[in-house]
């Protein structure tokens, strides 16, 4: 991956949707030389999708949590097909720690949130976090930084 590659990511990560005229005016190609560049990119796995961004509450989702859910290594079989048929899970990441699942969850309302955990804890105990605010929202990787040299500063 050379620089222009880097800067059609980032480009990319900025806003999915911009014309390739416009991106190849960026990085100093032509619109075929960066088509070519975003189909490898693509193909190599490094660009894995396009999505839109959408704001939760203008359209209804006034609940955002995150839930930490044990759950027993031989109910994952039940738990993963459950998990992914769920429309209000966001994400669901098994990790390690004394719960083994974390998932991330947008709701109408608090009743729905709590229907939801109540119907989550057949699998396991839970710990709930309703989100406040979120000062830094999902963002895209910075692959103008070596990810070895990436640990934060503080000044």
């Amino acid at each position: 991956m050379d620089k222009i590659d880097k800067k059609l990511i980032t480009l990319l990560q900025q806003n999915a949707r911009m014309p390739l005229k416009a991106l190849a005016e960026k990085v100093f190609l032509s619109s075929p030389a960066v088509s070519a560049r975003i189909e490898r990119l693509e193909r190599e796995g490094i660009i894995s999708g396009y999505e839109a961004k959408v704001n939760q509450l203008a359209i209804g989702y006034h609940i955002t949590a995150f839930i930490n859910l044990e759950v027993a290594p031989e109910q994952k079989p039940d738990f993963y097909p459950f998990i992914k048929a769920c429309t209000n899970v966001i994400e669901c990441n098994c990790v390690t720690g004394t719960y083994s699942m974390l998932l991330k969850v947008a709701f109408a309302s608090t009743v729905q949130l709590d229907t939801f955990i109540g119907q989550l804890q057949k699998y396991g105990r839970t710990s709930t976090q309703i989100v406040f605010s979120t000062p830094v929202e999902h963002r895209g990787i910075d692959v103008n930084v070596d990810p070895m040299d990436s640990i934060p500063t503080s000044e």
